[in-house]
């Protein structure tokens, strides 16, 4: 195995990968994508299933990864998908494989990646009622997502989290119903404040639901108590529902930054890493890949842009400026 790591110069090490597999998604939430969609990155800028997997490769047997996201975009329109990950899952030493979806199609998928080695799931929902689902995604699409949640949890990609962005004035009202939902079919629930990725740059941090204001409007309802196991690198903040065993987290990621503790780094759809999610800058891997470049050559230019993290977002600085790519480019 070997010995090199993504260390940056504060002395935070990436561990875990979070791969896009595309920029598409079939949903318009209004957080991330503008109704008409945006320009989708050209198919040939766009990494091959066989570049993924070496890239994949070279952070987990080179570098140190030890966990692989992948996300989009919607990951499931990516054709390949259990191919890529049935190839992870065969890397030596071989990660833990999750994937971050919006969980349409999966009723039918849920099995197959499963089999090809997929450990578990995160799916966005933010909100149970079928109106505001149209509403806020622009598609009349949330009997599909709750049919491949339910397919997800059936299969065996277990612990299922639901991940939530509540919003002023649109789903800020149903922290408590989300909670109870999941608390019924044993998932995991998680509400992250709404972050200044969107295409639109419309986002405004005085409108924005803290973490504070999630905790407050669930704890109208449920006990929580600060969860006594250690947090370590995780995003979420969890508190223990009534007393246990389930749990409530909240990713409270611009009131509450995580920084200091941050072990991510991030590839592109068409071959960029990126050392923070809202860096304004990126490396190409992909070019030197296509180059003829060696696993050694392409190792060393990833420590090289993880190395150059800065120690935090900046969000709260007056000079921050959003970063060029929407979420929906960038992935989750």
């Amino acid at each position: 195995m070997s010995t090199r790591s993504l260390r940056d110069r504060h002395g935070r090490v990436a561990t875990d990968l979070r791969v896009s597999l595309t920029d598409r998604c079939n949903l318009r939430c209004t957080y991330c994508m503008p109704e008409a969609g945006l320009p989708w990155l050209p198919k040939p800028t766009l990494l091959t299933d066989d570049e993924v997997v070496r890239l994949v490769g070279i952070a987990v047997s080179d570098l140190g990864v030890r966990e692989v996201r992948f996300t989009g975009g919607e990951p499931l329109l990516r054709p390949g998908l259990p191919d890529i990950i049935a190839a992870v899952a065969a890397l030596d030493p071989r990660p833990e494989i999750s994937l971050t979806s919006n969980a349409i199609g999966l009723d039918k998928l849920a099995a197959t990646l499963e089999e090809a080695g997929l450990d578990r799931i995160n799916v966005s929902l933010d909100t149970l009622r079928p109106e505001r689902f149209t509403e806020l995604a622009k598609r009349d699409r949330l009997g599909a997502t709750l049919a491949g949640i339910e397919a997800a949890a059936a299969t065996g990609l277990a612990p299922v989290k639901i991940n939530t962005v509540l919003m002023r004035g649109v789903n800020d009202d149903e922290a408590p119903a989300l909670l109870r939902f999941a608390l019924a079919h044993g998932y995991q629930l998680r509400f992250i404040e709404q972050m200044p990725l969107d295409a639109g740059g419309t986002w405004r941090r005085e409108e924005m639901i803290t973490a504070a204001e999630i905790l407050e409007s669930l704890k109208a309802e449920f006990d929580l108590t600060p969860d006594p196991a250690h947090r370590g690198s995780a995003p979420a903040e969890t508190w223990l529902v009534d007393g246990g065993p389930a749990k409530v987290g909240v990713i409270g990621s611009v009131t509450r930054p995580f920084c200091g503790d941050c072990d991510r780094t991030r590839l592109t759809a068409d071959g960029q890493v990126r050392n923070c999610l809202f860096a304004r800058g990126e490396t190409d891997l992909r070019g030197l890949a296509r180059s003829g470049a060696g696993d050694d050559e392409i190792a060393a230019r990833w420590q090289e842009a993880m190395w150059g993290k800065l120690p935090g977002h900046g969000i709260d600085d007056p000079s921050f400026l959003q970063p060029a790519r929407p979420m929906s480019a960038i992935g989750g």
